[in-house]
């Protein structure tokens, strides 16, 4: 069977995209994701419908660039939308702080050192909130599963693909 919408075969059980994700989020993160869903919905998506209306009223739509890339940007936006509105729904929205402000928990920020002397500083939040630049880890991440519940002077073990890296927890913060 030929179409479009065949994809090729994916073994289920090495498939990243079956991978079990978290359903935690920050106020912040969920509060930035809903101003995204309500931005698309209500700002970009017509627009994008109204640049595809006036470039389908020129005429011939085979050869139309303008009509074609901004139907197919139109189609991501839609599937953007009810993709945030799902996954919005199924958010549990974490606001309160521990009550143990010695261990590691969602939403903390850590800083750990490892052998050579070198600090890390980063954050553990939900899966739709990471940033490389920030460096906050999802929760699901190898690391932050490490780190979860253990204590200032800790020492956890994390296999990378580089090996087996080694850390210490030297501080532990919830602002």
């Amino acid at each position: 069977m030929k179409g479009r919408n065949m994809t090729r075969w994916r073994d289920p059980a090495k498939d990243p995209r079956q991978e079990h994700k978290s359903n935690l989020i920050t106020r912040s993160g969920f509060e930035r994701m809903r101003g995204l869903y309500e931005h698309l919905r209500s700002e970009r998506r017509p627009e994008l419908s109204r640049k595809v209306a006036e470039a389908a009223a020129q005429g011939d739509r085979s050869e139309n660039a303008d009509y074609t890339y901004n139907k197919r940007e139109l189609n991501k936006t839609i599937a953007r939308i009810r993709y945030l509105g799902k996954r919005l729904d199924e958010l549990t929205v974490v606001e309160r702080k521990p009550d143990d402000h010695e261990r590691v928990f969602f939403a903390a920020y850590v800083c750990l050192e490892d052998d050579q002397g070198e600090a890390l500083r980063l954050r553990i939040v939900g899966p739709d909130e990471t940033d490389g630049k920030q460096r906050w880890i999802s929760i699901d991440a190898p690391l932050a599963r490490a780190l979860l519940g253990k204590r200032l002077d800790d020492e956890i073990e994390v296999e990378t693909p580089g090996g087996v890296r080694r850390y210490v927890i030297i501080e532990i913060d919830y602002h």
